[in-house]
Order: structure tokens, then C-alpha cells, then sequence
């Protein structure tokens, strides 16, 4: 009888993709017309996790279901759990004139009620390589001291020929935990550098900068953590209508209220992704390299 723990692989599927034009979580990049989901999906499971839980907005959750169940059944548990403008949002601080959720941590928080074992978060429309996945499953299978985890990607590797990109740029100590993650939310490649492009003026990025991608590893201890950040993020912005609790909010606050830790992994040593439809040929082509050199199957689902 196996020892090893039970792993979730928590995927945020609930974004718009205004910059893409579409549902690019849905989208075909693939030989076989597989998505990016699908190819973390093939690596989660083959690293060991045991359960996914799809993170989705009501309009897809359909077609989500109708896509990945038939593909995951006998080889995983599923769950399905919708984020909405009002998810554990109390009443006093909704906000009508928000068009979409409060961000990846809002997303991360709904699904409290289904996750009660160490969990691992990624995007739906990013490809992160199949050591990532491999990294967090091994972390969580040892002893962590009780700490959570970052996959940590190359700033340099990480951005986009086609236009600006938000990324949580990190600095980490001499162990190898994390000390903050900033959120840069306009980075352009410009004259040769890399520019964060901020309201007092641009900065200019080292290219080697550990930087989250969304890949996070949490213990299920995380939730009432998240949920009192949460309260004191609302208390704050609430009205700001477009405000957005990101997950690095809660690795910042976690390390500045010494609640918690965060080792910052290695694995990421891959990773590619679609902010805009000019990107979807680039993608499709790497995944098309990757199947050649054996990597992955050319139709990962077939029976």
C-alpha cells in the first residue's frame, strides 16, 4: 500500500481573456486539438496527483465538464467549483460595479470547501513543463518544515513578443525562500530591456529575476489564511471596482505577518503561454517540438 500523500491540482479556468479575444482555456493548441490544460493535466497526473479542481465561471462550466471529464475519468477525482462577482464575498463589500472576480487569491479562496489536502495552483492557459509539476509533487511528498511553495521561472523566459504582460517578479534569501513578490503589471521588452512600466516612471527589470507564474504549492491550512487577508483587502478596496487580490498578495502578507513561509522551487524550466491571439501559432508550435522529441504523445488521451 502506497504511502504517498494525497496531491490536488487546483486549476484557475474562470479568466475572460479580453486580450485574447476568446476562451483561450478552451482553445486547441495541440496535434490532437489538446489545450494547454490538457497538457498540465498529463503532467500532474503522471507526477503523482490525485484530484483536480476546476475553477470556472457558470457560462463554461458546461463546456469545461463536457471537454475534460471523459479525458480524466478512472485517473483522477474531479470537482467543479464556480467563482462569481460574489463568492465569499461579504455582503457589505460587493461591489456593482465590478464586471469580473476579485483575482487569482478570490479564486484560490472558493474552493476551500472541496480541497482538505496539499494543493498545487496553476492557470488554465499557461504551460509550465513537466518538472514543475514533478517539483511540487516531490516537495509536498517530503518534509516541507511546514512551508508552502513557488515554482520560480526566469523573468527573461517569461514574457511575450506581442505586448506588455503582468508578472509577479519575487526576491528570495539565502535559503531559497521567498522575501516578496511585486506585481508588475505592465512588463515590455524595449530597446534590448526588460521594462516595468509603472505610474512613476519605468524600471528597469533584472532579466533573471525569479518570477511566479501562477504556480504555486499550498498546505490546506492556507484557506483560513487566505480568508483573513481576504477581509482586510476588501476593507480596503473594495470600491475600487477594478481591484484585484492577487496570490502573491497572500505570500507577501503571509512572510511580512510571520504566518508562514514559502520555498521557492526549482522546475521551471520551461514555460510558455497565450496573452494574445498572435501567440496561439508560437504556442502550438513549441507543443509540436516538444511531441517530436518524445516528450508527449501526439494525442495525449487516446485509449
Amino acid at each position: 500500500m502506497s504511502n504517498k500523500k494525497e496531491l490536488t491540482l487546483l486549476v484557475l479556468a474562470a479568466g475572460m481573456g479580453s486580450r485574447y479575444g476568446g476562451i483561450k482555456q478552451i482553445d486547441g493548441f495541440g496535434p490532437s486539438g489538446e489545450t494547454i490544460m490538457d497538457y498540465s493535466l498529463f503532467d500532474a497526473i503522471r507526477a503523482g496527483f490525485t484530484k483536480v479542481v476546476f475553477i470556472v465561471r457558470e457560462e463554461i462550466k458546461d463546456t469545461v465538464k463536457e471537454m475534460f471529464l471523459p479525458r480524466l475519468e478512472g485517473k483522477v477525482k474531479v470537482e467543479f467549483v464556480i467563482q462569481a462577482l460574489d463568492t465569499n464575498v461579504p455582503k457589505e463589500y460587493q461591489n456593482p460595479e465590478r464586471t469580473k472576480p476579485w483575482g487569482t487569491a478570490h479564486a484560490v479562496l472558493v474552493a476551500k470547501d472541496v480541497i482538505h489536502e496539499p494543493f498545487a495552483v496553476i492557470n488554465a492557459d499557461d504551460f509550465y513543463g513537466r518538472n514543475a509539476f514533478k517539483s511540487v509533487a516531490d516537495f509536498f511528498q517530503g518534509d516541507t518544515k511546514g512551508a508552502h511553495a513557488m515554482v520560480g521561472y526566469t523573468l527573461k523566459n517569461v514574457l511575450s513578443d506581442n505586448g506588455s504582460v503582468s508578472r509577479g517578479c519575487g526576491e528570495q534569501d539565502a535559503q531559497g525562500y521567498l522575501k516578496s513578490v511585486v506585481e508588475r503589471t505592465t512588463i515590455v521588452k524595449e530597446n534590448g530591456k526588460i521594462i516595468a512600466k509603472e505610474k512613476d516612471g519605468d524600471i528597469v527589470m533584472d532579466p533573471n529575476t525569479p518570477t511566479s507564474m501562477n504556480f504555486w504549492g499550498f498546505h490546506e491550512t492556507i484557506f483560513p489564511m487566505i480568508e483573513k487577508f481576504f477581509l482586510e483587502f476588501l476593507k480596503e478596496k473594495s470600491k475600487e471596482p477594478k481591484a484585484e487580490f492577487f496570490i502573491p498578495i497572500i505570500g507577501n502578507e503571509m512572510i511580512r505577518q510571520g504566518l508562514g513561509k514559502v520555498k521557492i522551487l526549482g522546475g521551471g524550466d520551461i514555460w510558455f503561454g497565450v496573452t494574445y491571439k498572435e501567440d496561439k501559432d508560437e504556442v502550438s508550435g513549441k507543443i509540436k517540438e516538444l511531441v517530436s522529441k518524445g516528450e508527449y504523445p501526439d494525442n495525449l488521451w487516446k485509449k
